[in-house]
């Protein structure tokens, strides 16, 4: 058998190993393909006679499936699956499979990041200091922003699955208060400092507000100004889920005029980052590169689980199936 890597390189930019992979088939391993449907072409030879593809954002739209005439596995290195033509993929009865679980305490542990730099701002003081703003200030110590301390206040999980419960954790154990929204609810994690609650109750009473629902139809788009204006002046948000939950528009100039005190966003509506985004530049918000699935831990996870899903394949017993 022949495996194609499409985009192995976010995965692995060489501190891990594919030898489980290459143990199992014949492997090639690109670094970058594409990201968009402009180079079909370049895909498709990529593609070529390889019975088994894994893909992270290189799209195999139906034109790429159909033109893959060995192909019988796309193993998607993520969570979503979006980049996959999945009715096209089921008419020629090709499986495919996807990461269901590997990144929750990474990505967690990223929100709480995320949250803790918008109340101490570690990364500027440390700038200040190593210019010299402190060997040169008047006085023993100084601030540039405002320091938040986060006991007693109250944070808005939107979307309570595995994520948003253990930023749930997380947030208790710093003394916080968790109202959580989910559709599917367990009723059996409410406690005195955790309850579920409906949108509009966590808009009006959260002090800060994270965002870890998928992005439906539904959700597209929660953040813009008319649930603003419902939350909390001075609110700070957080995204590190899909940047599409937020209309960067709305975002921007919520925090122009003070009425959200901060935002901390690892993901953006398009992505890389362009750079007419309306949120570069704007005023306390913080964006990272989408790297909160990163640390070396969870993405050897999800390199053991994409192999896994393929050894399961071969045995006929397929697992972590989305098509």
């Amino acid at each position: 058998m022949k495996a194609v890597v499409l985009d192995g390189y976010s995965l692995n930019p060489g501190d891990l190993s594919w030898k489980a992979l290459e143990d199992i088939c014949e492997t090639v391993i690109y670094d970058r393909t594409c990201y968009d449907t402009a180079n079909l072409e370049l895909i498709t030879q990529r593609i070529g006679d390889a019975e088994i593809v894994y893909t992270n954002k290189t799209p195999l739209p139906q034109a790429v499936i159909n033109a893959a005439p060995k192909l019988k596995f796309i193993g998607v290195l993520a969570t979503g699956y979006n980049v996959v033509d999945i009715a096209a993929a089921q008419k020629r009865k090709i499986t495919v499979t996807n990461i269901p679980t590997y990144g929750t305490d990474s990505v967690a542990q990223m929100a709480i990041a995320l949250l803790l730099e918008m109340c101490h701002h570690i990364g500027e003081h440390n700038r200040s200091v190593q210019t010299g703003e402190w060997e040169h200030n008047a006085d023993w110590c100084f601030w540039n922003y405002p320091l938040i301390e986060l006991a007693g206040k109250t944070i808005g999980i939107i979307g309570f699955g595995r994520i948003g419960q253990t930023v749930g954790r997380i947030a208790q154990s710093l003394g916080m208060k968790v109202l959580a929204f989910d559709k599917y609810k367990m009723l059996e994690l409410e406690s005195d400092t955790l309850k579920y609650a409906a949108l509009d109750e966590i808009f009006a009473a959260a002090d800060v507000i994270s965002l870890h629902c998928p992005l439906f139809k539904e959700t597209e788009g929660m953040i813009n100004t008319i649930n603003i204006n419902k939350m909390k002046h001075g609110v700070m948000i957080i995204n590190n889920s899909r940047g599409g939950l937020i209309v960067e528009q709305d975002l921007a100039q919520a925090l122009e005029n003070d009425q959200v005190a901060g935002a901390a966003l690892d993901v953006v509506s398009t992505e890389p980052i362009r750079h007419d985004n309306p949120l570069l530049g704007a005023k306390n918000c913080i964006i990272t590169p989408h790297i909160s699935w990163a640390p070396k831990e969870s993405r050897q996870r999800l390199l053991n689980i994409a192999i896994d899903n393929l050894r399961h394949f071969i045995d006929e017993k397929p697992i972590n199936v989305v098509s």
